[in-house]
């Protein structure tokens, strides 16, 4: 594989527009049956960012030859100890580069980038879950929601 060149954005380094649709629209296509709707995939973005009221965040791009080849959005989450600082939102690797270490090289990016501890939700059918179990990932509670 050809050298991967990584780009963070954050709140001194924003996306523009385009910038935002591209990653917005390589989540949607890549994390399949695993994603959201593109809003709810564009408003993590923009909290990562801090163009909305937030606690910022991150979010780093992998590109392989000026292709698109993974994206990580972290948001902070404005807690400590009880409540993990971060919470990995997305990670997604290009459908095509799957298997070529561009997931090794978002997550070790990720957890290096990152202050304080990471929280992330996986379903465990995603085989994705190995990759996090690598990196140290435990699964310490079930997670429970009550939604309205």
């Amino acid at each position: 594989m050809s050298q991967l060149k990584t780009i963070i954005y954050n709140e001194e380094n924003k996306p523009n527009q385009s910038e935002k649709k591209a990653v917005v629209d390589f989540l949607y296509t890549h994390l399949e049956e695993f994603g959201d709707p593109k809003e709810h995939i564009e408003r993590a973005v923009k909290y990562a960012v801090m163009d909305a009221p937030s606690f910022g965040g991150f979010v780093l791009v992998n590109y392989v030859d000026d292709q698109m080849a993974g994206v990580v959005v972290i948001n902070k989450t404005g807690m400590k100890g009880y409540i993990p600082e971060n919470i990995l939102v997305y990670i997604a690797v290009n459908k095509d580069m799957r298997g070529k270490g561009v997931g090794k090289d978002l997550m070790e990016k990720t957890i290096e980038g990152s202050q304080g501890s990471i929280a992330l939700h996986v379903e465990a059918d995603n085989p994705a879950v190995k990759l996090y179990e690598k990196y140290g990932f435990t699964n310490k509670y079930l997670e429970m929601r009550h939604s309205k």
